[in-house]
């Protein structure tokens, strides 16, 4: 999930660069949601994995 967020990160930032201004906030905005998506699910699995000790 964070690979993905960071491959949307990478092409909002050449995006910028190049000029396409709609590409690059849609692609931002994509690895945003991407990265707490991320941070979520690795929160729930820690509190799954302590509860099964």
């Amino acid at each position: 999930m964070l690979y993905w967020a960071l491959i949307f990160l990478v092409i909002a930032i050449v995006a910028g660069v190049l000029g396409f201004g709609g590409v690059a906030g849609t692609a931002s905005e994509v690895a945003h949601v991407l990265f707490w998506i991320a941070i979520i699910l690795l929160i729930v699995s820690l509190i799954f994995g302590l509860r099964r000790r």
